[in-house]
């Protein structure tokens, strides 16, 4: 029994492959193809285990992925690969079609053209498990209820429009093809081994090396914070127990102003790492000009994922930022060598 684990090397597919080895010996075939947020110190002391094999491609790359259905024959795929950075897909939105759209597609066809050729068991307890996240659904007011499973798809961004025709993708080949998908959205994650662009980890790194820590407008955006390996064990969950076809939900349940995360992480250093002139990071603070169609609000309702297979968050907001913190601080190394060769 083997897992495909796609994405492998970037912040979440990385956190899901080193879990992974914390609880099993079921041999893992990792697929990235480095782009700047994917680096192979992200998969730490699992890259030299037996049971773990990398390969450096693409999923759009369909000789590399065929390769691989054909030698280790995996029950699951986990796609993890994305590009995902909002910022980004603002300014170059071909990429984002190029990977999300055009490489899932070529990822559910190799996936499916490996499946049909199955038998039995094998062909029964196959699945491929997609996972996105909660700005498909777009945007909520401060009165709305949480985003569910429910809710439809308002994309506003490249970025998440990319993410929503994914999801289409994987929902089609199930419903006309058979093909046993799971899908699952998460809120935003955070935590250990994250490439330094998002805001937690740009903000801990900025502060440490004296420089601004910017919020985009008011700083009032709110986002519901999902520690990464909360998310990588629901996942798992998912895999599991989930029913065929359906969608599941991971939230945090810590819905934070984008300011007030900037400030917690500020209150965090001056206690950790005080800066040698006594001054609190928070006068680092400098509000940037806001990014077109920011979004004003994201929320996940996670109920349905605990009331079916019985998952919810062990962190806090406040036990996952400090271990976040903690990593960054003990870390920077690491921050310095994936920036460096960027």
């Amino acid at each position: 029994m083997t897992l495909l684990v796609t994405g492998s090397a970037g912040f979440i597919g990385s956190c899901y492959v080193r879990q992974h080895f914390e609880h099993s010996a079921e041999p893992v075939v990792s697929l990235d193809a480095l782009t700047y947020a994917g680096h192979l110190s992200t998969l730490g002391p699992v890259l030299k285990r037996p049971e773990h094999t990398f390969v450096h491609a693409s999923i759009g790359d369909i000789h590399a992925v065929r390769a691989i259905f054909e030698k280790h024959k995996p029950r699951a795929v986990l796609n993890f690969a994305a590009e995902s950075h909002v910022d980004r897909s603002i300014l170059g939105p071909g990429e984002f079609i190029e990977t999300n759209v055009v490489g899932t597609y070529r990822l559910l066809e190799c996936a499916r053209e490996y499946w049909n050729g199955l038998e039995g068991e094998a062909k029964a307890g196959f699945r491929f498990l997609h996972v996105s996240t909660d700005e498909v659904y777009g945007t909520l007011k401060p009165e709305d209820a949480p985003f569910s499973e429910t809710n439809r798809y308002e994309p506003n961004s490249p970025y998440s429009a990319s993410k929503a025709a994914s999801d289409h993708l994987v929902r089609a080949w199930h419903h006309t093809y058979g093909l046993p998908v799971l899908t699952t959205n998460c809120s935003n994650n955070y935590g250990p081994y994250h490439f330094p662009e998002k805001l937690i980890p740009l903000c801990i790194m900025n502060a440490l090396n004296g420089k601004q820590l910017p919020v985009y407008g008011d700083g009032q955006q709110i986002r519901d914070w999902l520690f990464v390996e909360d998310h990588t064990r629901g996942i798992r969950t998912v895999l599991e127990n989930g029913v065929l076809g359906e969608t599941y939900n991971i939230g945090g349940w810590n819905e934070k102003a984008n300011i007030d995360v900037v400030k917690l992480i500020c209150a965090l250093l001056d206690e950790l790492q005080p800066r040698a002139d006594g001054v609190s990071y928070s006068t680092q603070i400098a509000f940037v000009t806001d990014r077109p169609g920011h979004d004003r609000r994201y929320a996940i309702d996670a109920r349905k994922i605990q009331r079916e297979l019985g998952w919810k968050p062990v962190e806090t907001f406040e036990t996952g930022i400090r271990k976040t913190v903690q990593w960054y601080l003990a870390n920077q190394a690491w921050v310095a060598e994936v920036t460096a060769e960027r």
